[in-house]
């Protein structure tokens, strides 16, 4: 199993962390990774700054890929992929892009699209009521090179570099777009304490082109805090009842 964290989340936090000791217990092999799109900010083995600061869709689609060779050159090469958020908003062009995945579990996989910025800032997100603002001031530090310097914003999370803020407008896949291309059994997780609009459960639902199962969770926010015992149960009985272990 692949699982795609969150956005500026990591492997060691949330899904990643909390789900693959039930899913090795039934049997799976699971890899859990970050993308060059982890945390805010981060370093590696120099000084210089890196994290979802700096990512790109592009990017994250290619770590993605990474990750898909290094497991199957150790003998999985279709494995389930499992994506939480911006995690599960990249699951779903993965699974498009390798249509042999057996199973993909969205754990609140966002739409996406180019006018996911604009939602998650009504939602108080990103540039919040300041979208026009901060989006005129990255096109200026584009043209005046300065694209990978940073800009701040008054919502999550926080800080981007003006080309990461941008890129975000014009490059994320749709997950609903995409849901007709999906013909694997999917399962779709969504707590009740986040917006329909922001991720589409049921719509994917009514156009994926495979089954797709839909649970929501109740007293539930985005990042499933004190339901991950109850997430960890439908994610692990849905695999048993999909996938012959």
């Amino acid at each position: 199993m692949l699982l795609f964290h969150g956005n500026t989340m990591n492997f060691y936090v949330g899904a990643p962390r909390f789900l693959p000791p039930a899913l090795t217990a039934l049997g799976f092999a699971c890899l859990a990774f970050n993308r060059r799109g982890h945390d805010i900010l981060s370093i590696r083995n120099s000084r210089a700054a890196e994290g979802a600061a700096f990512q790109t869709t592009a990017e994250g689609i290619a770590d993605n890929r990474f990750a898909a060779g290094w497991i199957a050159d150790r003998g999985f090469p279709l494995p389930v992929v499992i994506g939480h958020s911006n995690g599960g908003m990249l699951a779903v062009q993965h699974v498009t892009d390798y249509p042999g995945t057996p199973a993909l579990v969205l754990l609140s996989a966002h739409t996406g699209g180019t006018g996911q910025v604009e939602g998650a800032s009504r939602a108080g997100l990103m540039a919040g009521d300041r979208l026009d603002e901060i989006v005129a001031q990255a096109r200026a530090m584009v043209v005046a090179g300065r694209g990978r310097d940073l800009l701040l914003m008054p919502g999550w999370w926080y800080v981007a570099t003006a080309e990461s803020f941008l890129d975000r407008m014009v490059s994320m896949p749709a997950i609903v777009d995409l849901a007709p291309s999906i013909t694997c059994p999917v399962l779709f997780i969504r707590g009740d304490q986040e917006r329909v609009e922001s991720y589409p459960a049921e719509e994917f639902q009514d156009r994926a082109g495979g089954p797709c199962d839909v649970e929501i969770v109740p007293e539930c926010d985005h990042f499933y805090i004190g339901r991950e015992d109850r997430v960890t149960e439908i994610v692990a009985s849905w695999l048993k009842r999909t996938l012959v272990c």
